[in-house]
């Protein structure tokens, strides 16, 4: 059974291989000692792998013919070919690899196609000791000539695209992408090296996408995937059998162009598309290994002339202009004639070995044929130095990929002459990078634009539900009444007008909520980790607590907080704060010293000053006594001091008062000072010492004042006055209810310049913080909200806004730096004086007491008088008689 199978393999592989050969006249190989096996795809039905399968095996076949041309024989023998077919079957392609080998001469092998055939063919090659030479096989793992000692390529291995594509990357600002690969050798391989690559340049691959090739379609939902996903950038890693199929699948979820940029690694027939969806297929990139013509690299021209000379001659049919051939039959063509002049060295190599240098030992069955020279073709084959139709082809011992040579182009789908084609328009050498191609204008991105696309999911078009709380100036309601006669709720203030410049930079539909008037900050972030909102915007504190259930974006603004409170008098009235520079003790002794010097100059001077004499001992000392005071408050006195005694003790009360009168100015000016810019605290520290009581400090719950004072005055314990909003705080300050709260300071000083003009922040700033936008964790939009603030701010429109909303003051201005001072500051000095002077007043009585006694009895005895005249002129009008009283009685009286 197994043999008839075996029998119908080859039958169908012949019958295969006449049939393509109907239009071809190639000239059938001899029977020649020497044959090179190439590998080519099955042309199925997509022009793509027709394409790939015919080009890739005319120019096998016509680097062979060229060696028959050139003369180049080994023993005396042209060498020949085998063609075989593929279609990705590992096992298929080692069965007809063995099959080969084992009837035929078979010295050197072109391809695999594919890199899953590619590490089996190569572990069978080393060890018969034969050398494999892929045109298309990409995978970086088959670099390693530690591990795939008998295998080289003429195409770029998936690091060297890897690279380019970073590079491209880099060229337009991508920080992320999606790969789509595919599940198989070639798939895995190429998304760690790109993976591995783009980590380097700190580009990110947000979602890997697995193409099942078993399966034939995507694991999963391919839409859902892709705008879920933070990028908007995606490459396809995938055979070129597999595009066609995954962007018809793109185009019916609605994920191409314009909101994604896709990156193909091959180009393929655009006929095959509907032309109702060519808007949606404009933009797309590929990024193709190329020939040096294409980056202006030399190559041997005359060599690849000759090579189509040769097609045209025997396959014109299939021959398109030269322009159009696949650059992997190029890669084919090098692939063969390396293999055709490392031969030819080798063999001349052995002219003087009795054996042949294509001989094998061992038996007939491939697995234990083994080639005899193999190191010594294989050192050849290292060495090899030669400029090639693709560019310039060596390799070396240390890995299987060439030296240089390796080159890339990008093609834009683009509309020409009414229909959309590939189009070249960057080009990428490997000692260099992407530069503008020659014969290109522009480039089309997705959407017919011309600007480059970014690599983030963008708010364009999307509908937002932006939660917002009342916080003036941040956000301010206000009843109006509109046009239609209808009450209603307009909104202002710093928010509003950050939406409007947000929305007008990135085309979102602002849905604006306001949160219900018990709603606390900490309330209004958990509505938005549940999903009532898609944002929130406001005076909303960045923390570590928050951040746990929620992200935020870049600052819209800074932050701390203040302490805010009701505003105290300038001064407190102290009737005794004159007294207040000199300590009790330093008075006391002021008034010995006066007392006792008083004493000495009575004894000293009253002998010998005649202001003293004649004057009794009481009168004297107080005279003394006033001399003394006079003299110590810079005043002086009546008198002289006489004597030399006297006069030294003077010079002593003159001194006194020259330090006493200087420092009880300075310290009255300090106290005063100090006195009328004193608050009841002075900052953060006074109510971390317990200045205020705790029950006096009301703290808004939900709030990161909250937070802060659990964490650094309280130790936890909530023993504040609990505050549920802003107007409660403000009602409960100015009834004295509480006596300080902590505000943010932006709207502290809106509020106590604006609106409470009776209330004031003290001390300095503490909880240094930020406001941002509260998101949802990993939100898709994250970036690009985070990019269009850094350019709000670096435009300076987040500076004019706070310039616009929090540097307005409505409350009259108030000096805070005035040294004028008022009645209370020095109201007990006047009291004081008051009191002298009624002492004064009275010490002046009761010297004039016998005086003034005897001015009242004056007063007393008129009245008396009066009276009398009064009733004598009474009854002089009711009876005619004459007055009782006589003329001298009076005036006896008043003498």
């Amino acid at each position: 059974m197994r043999i008839f199978r075996e029998n119908i393999s080859w039958l169908l592989l012949y019958v295969l291989h006449n049939l393509k050969s109907v239009m071809a006249i190639w000239p059938t190989p001899s029977n020649s000692s020497l044959q090179l096996l190439g590998f080519f795809p099955n042309a199925e039905n997509t022009s793509q792998t027709k394409e790939l399968s015919i080009h890739t095996q005319a120019m096998f076949k016509a680097a062979v013919l060229l060696s028959h041309q050139y003369n180049i024989t080994v023993e005396g023998q042209y060498i020949q070919w085998q063609a075989s077919f593929t279609d990705g079957n590992v096992m298929n392609t080692l069965g007809n690899t063995c099959r080969a080998i084992s009837s035929s001469n078979i010295v050197g092998i072109i391809g695999p196609i594919f890199s899953r055939e590619a590490h089996q063919i190569a572990d069978f090659a080393n060890k018969i000791g034969i050398p494999v030479v892929s045109s298309t096989a990409t995978d970086s793992d088959l670099s390693n000539r530690e591990n795939y000692h008998a295998f080289y390529r003429t195409v770029p291995s998936d690091s060297t695209i890897a690279l380019a594509l970073a590079k491209l990357f880099i060229r337009y600002n991508w920080t992320s992408c999606i790969i789509i690969y595919q599940n198989d050798v070639y798939g895995t391989g190429g998304t760690k090296v790109i993976s591995e690559t783009f980590l380097k340049y700190n580009i990110e691959v947000t979602d890997l996408i697995v193409f099942d090739i078993v399966m034939n379609s995507i694991r999963g939902n391919l839409k859902t995937y892709l705008t879920t996903s933070i990028s908007r950038i995606v490459i396809l890693w995938t055979d070129i059998v597999y595009i066609s199929q995954i962007l018809r699948y793109a185009l019916d979820a609605d994920i191409l162009g314009p909101h994604f940029t896709w990156i193909l690694t091959s180009g393929i027939s655009l006929d095959s598309f509907d032309q109702i969806y060519h808007s949606k297929l404009i933009g797309i990139l590929t990024i193709e290994p190329v020939t040096g013509t294409v980056v202006d690299a030399p190559i041997n021209s005359t060599l690849l002339h000759a090579a189509y000379q040769l097609w045209q001659q025997y396959e014109p049919e299939s021959f398109p202009t030269s322009a159009k051939v696949n650059s992997y039959a190029l890669f084919a063509f090098d692939a063969t004639w390396t293999l055709i002049q490392s031969l030819q060295k080798f063999c001349s190599s052995l002219k003087d070995n009795s054996s042949s240098c294509s001989a094998y030992d061992g038996p007939l069955f491939c697995f234990d044929r083994h080639f005899i020279h193999s190191n010594l073709l294989f050192n050849i084959m290292n060495s090899l130095s030669f400029l090639g139709v693709s560019g310039h082809v060596q390799f070396t011992m240390n890995v299987t990929d060439r030296v240089n040579g390796s080159y890339y182009y990008a093609q834009n789908i683009q509309y020409t002459s009414n229909h959309i084609s590939f189009t070249p328009v960057l080009k990428y050498d490997s000692s260099d990078d992407w530069q503008t191609y020659s014969r290109t204008n522009v480039i089309i991105w997705p959407g017919n634009s011309l600007t480059p696309p970014i690599d983030r999911a963008r708010l364009k078009g999307i509908t937002l539900r932006i939660g917002v709380i009342e916080s003036v100036p941040f956000t301010i309601v206000a009843n109006v009444i509109d046009t239609s006669g209808r009450n209603t709720t307009k909104l202002t203030g710093y928010v509003l007008d950050l939406i409007e410049y947000l929305r007008d930079k990135m085309g979102f539909v602002a849905d604006v909520q306001l949160a219900p008037p018990n709603t606390s900050y900490t309330g209004l972030v958990l509505a938005l980790a549940n999903g009532d909102y898609d944002i929130a915007i406001g005076d909303i504190t960045v923390t570590s607590a928050r951040r746990e259930i929620v992200a935020f974006s870049n600052s819209i603004s800074d932050n701390s907080m203040r302490i805010l409170m009701r505003k105290t008098p300038a001064i407190q009235v102290d009737l005794l704060s004159y007294l207040k520079p000199f300590s009790r003790n330093l008075w006391l002794l002021l008034l010995g010293a006066t007392i006792f010097a008083s004493i000495i100059l009575c004894v000293i001077e009253r002998p010998d000053n005649a202001a003293l004499q004649n004057r009794s001992i009481i009168s004297s000392g107080a005279m003394i006594l006033w001399f003394s005071f006079g003299t110590i408050v810079g005043y002086g006195a009546d008198f002289h001091a006489q004597t030399a005694a006297g006069r030294l003790v003077s010079a002593g009360l003159y001194i006194l008062s020259l330090v006493l009168v200087a420092s009880y100015t300075a310290n009255l000016a300090s106290e005063l000072t100090i006195l009328k810019t004193k608050d009841l605290i002075d900052g953060m520290d006074d109510l971390k010492n317990g200045k205020i009581p705790y029950n006096r400090i009301g703290i808004r719950i939900g709030t990161a004042g909250e937070d802060y004072y659990l964490r650094e005055i309280s130790g936890g314990s909530r023993n504040f006055y609990p505050l549920k909003s802003r107007q409660e705080m403000y009602d409960s300050l100015l009834a004295g209810i509480i006596d300080v709260s902590f505000m943010d300071i932006g709207t502290a000083e809106y509020v106590t310049n604006n609106i409470y003009c009776n209330l004031t922040l003290v001390g300095e700033d503490f909880d240094k913080s930020t406001f941002g936008i509260v998101t949802p964790k990993e939100w898709l939009y994250a970036k690009d909200l985070d990019v269009n603030i850094l350019s709000l701010r670096e435009t300076g429109i987040l500076d004019n806004l706070k310039k616009k909303w929090f540097q307005t003051k409505a409350c009259p201005q108030t000096s805070e730096i005035s040294t004028a001072l008022g009645l209370e500051s020095l109201s007990g000095l006047f009291l004081t004086f008051g009191v002298i002077c009624v002492l004064s007043i009275g010490l002046y009585a009761w010297n004039k007491r016998n005086m003034i006694r005897k001015y009242v009895n004056i007063l007393r005895h008129q009245k008396t008088i009066s009276l009398r005249s009064e009733t004598y002129m009474v009854d002089f009008t009711n009876k005619p008689h004459t007055s009782t009283t006589s003329s001298s009685t009076i005036s006896q009286i008043i003498a």
